[in-house]
């Protein structure tokens, strides 16, 4: 119960804070806006907002049914090196990875299981202010009982994420995986409870291991799988905006969503009818349909 007060608070702080950026700076646009003046560096700062907002409620995601992860059979290491790449471009930090030659591939969800890296290599790059090395390790391991680990026997691929910070206090390392509880200045303190929570859905397992002054290990156990992973494609085209045409029936009942998604696809060329509900998308299929203009294209919001 405490976890769960601790939680809830944290998020109405978190939320709180991102309310009063976006709606301040709204007010101000609006000000702005009635003296002719330009306004974009305070949509920026909207923006900016939002996407805190998206990636609060995306972590917290993980802690509902919206988070079960969709498995299917991909290369960790590939994961691994993407995710960690991506966070560490640009910055003073060395990643060394070494992975095994014969690695097993894992069923897994791959947009959160690069979530579980880039949540371990951001905690590693903030310990590391002068940089150095982060070391990331893969190998195939055989799990028995005799691992005292809560974990099935059977096959597992071991991934071992080493930093060269300042540590972790051995006070702190039994609370490290609750959320909102962070030790640094930059963090919300929800990237490793989410870590945890996705390593649980995947039936795996986390361990940490410290020493002040010698840096911080985290260890995962994931469940490898017999399929062989996907060869990872080396051709990459980023997608082109085309103009569209066609009718596009349009569900949500949110009317903000609604309006917000009826001009981007009007924008876009193509001729909406939105709706609020079940039944009146059935009715419009109906009239479209008598009236000889079926649509092309159904977006609904299911849940």
């Amino acid at each position: 119960l405490e976890t769960v007060g601790l939680l809830a608070g944290g998020v109405a702080h978190d939320f709180n804070n991102i309310l009063t950026a976006i709606l301040g700076s709204v007010s101000l646009a609006k000000t702005r806006t009635a003296m002719g003046q330009d306004v974009m560096d305070l949509l920026e700062d909207v923006e900016k907002a939002s996407m805190r907002a998206k990636d609060l409620t995306h972590q917290l995601l993980t802690f509902s049914k919206g988070g079960t992860p969709v498995k299917k059979a991909i290369s960790i290491a590939d994961v691994i090196r993407d995710s960690a790449e991506f966070i560490l471009r640009g910055s003073n930090i060395h990643c060394d990875f070494q992975f095994a030659a014969n690695l097993s591939a894992t069923e897994a969800d791959e947009g959160q299981m690069s979530q579980v890296i880039q949540n371990l290599v951001v905690n590693a790059r903030q310990a590391m202010p002068k940089g150095g090395t982060l070391r990331i390790n893969a190998e195939n391991v055989e799990v028995t009982y005799a691992n005292m680990l809560p974990l099935k026997p059977g096959p597992y691929v071991r991934i071992v994420v080493t930093d060269q910070g300042a540590g972790i206090p051995r006070e702190h390392l039994d609370r490290v995986f609750d959320p909102y509880f962070t030790t640094k200045k930059k963090g919300s303190g929800l990237g490793l409870t989410t870590t945890y929570s996705i390593i649980r859905r995947h039936e795996g397992h986390i361990l940490v291991d410290s020493l002040p002054g010698c840096g911080a290990t985290f260890t995962i156990y994931l469940p490898a799988s017999d399929k062989p992973a996907p060869v990872k494609s080396k051709e990459s085209s980023a997608p082109v905006p085309m103009p569209g045409k066609g009718r596009v029936l349009l569900m949500d009942d949110e009317v903000s969503i609604r309006s917000l998604a009826n001009r981007v696809l009007t924008s876009a060329g193509y001729e909406v009818e939105a709706v609020s509900n079940g039944n009146e998308a059935i009715e419009a299929i109906r009239n479209g349909q008598s009236d000889q203009k079926p649509f092309d294209i159904a977006i609904l919001d299911l849940s």
